[in-house]
């Protein structure tokens, strides 16, 4: 007599938890004993919401307020090691996407710009340019004694320094400086290339 392969699906008449419960039986003769298996969805379902939880939003959210905020080198350090890795005289600096970025007048017209770490100071990369303004940011800087690095540290008792540059246009040529206050309000400030006075910015209103 041939025997008979039963292959039976038993779809369970009641939800389990919400998911779909389906049991699979195989039977060969009558005498053997038949071998059932039950999978939920369930179980898979609730591992992939773990995972979903697991990989949330946290690391990014902290990672954009570390990125908008200045690290332990101010504005005046910023500047002392791009001039010491490239010798010249600091324009300007500024805190931009996440690091200083200071630009130094070389010799002739050469301009460099060196980016460095806020948190470190390390020197994180620089680049050489020719611009046509060498002669007018001289002339600015003629029997100045007041440096960008002293700028900065004379605007610094105002709020944290996120920027200093130089003002070479009209008869108010001096530094001005950017300050960010714990707030977060920035103001801007006008440092005075002989005394190193700190005033407000008159178009600062």
């Amino acid at each position: 007599m041939k025997r008979n392969i039963v292959i039976a699906v038993v779809t369970a008449a009641a939800l389990v938890g919400g998911g779909t419960a389906t049991a699979l039986a195989v039977s060969g003769d009558d005498d053997d004993a038949s071998t059932s298996v039950t999978r939920t969805d369930d179980d898979r379902d609730d591992r992939d919401d773990d995972r979903s939880d697991d990989d949330g939003d946290d690391r990014s959210d902290d990672d954009g307020d570390r990125a908008a905020a200045p690290g332990d080198v101010t504005a005046a350090d910023a500047i002392a090691a791009a001039l010491k890795h490239t010798p010249g005289t600091a324009v300007s600096a500024e805190l931009d996407d996440a690091a200083w970025e200071v630009d130094v007048l070389g010799k002739g017209d050469t301009w460099h710009s060196v980016r460095i770490d806020p948190d470190t100071g390390k020197v994180l990369g620089s680049s050489e340019d020719d611009e046509d303004d060498a002669a007018e940011v001289r002339a600015a800087l003629k029997g100045a004694s007041v440096t960008a690095e002293e700028a900065a540290k004379a605007a610094a008792a105002k709020g944290t320094v996120v920027s200093v540059d130089l003002d070479d246009d009209g008869d108010d040529r001096g530094w001005q400086a950017e300050t960010r206050a714990s707030g977060g309000d920035e103001r801007d400030w006008d440092v005075a290339l002989t005394t190193a006075s700190v005033t407000a910015d008159r178009d600062d209103d």
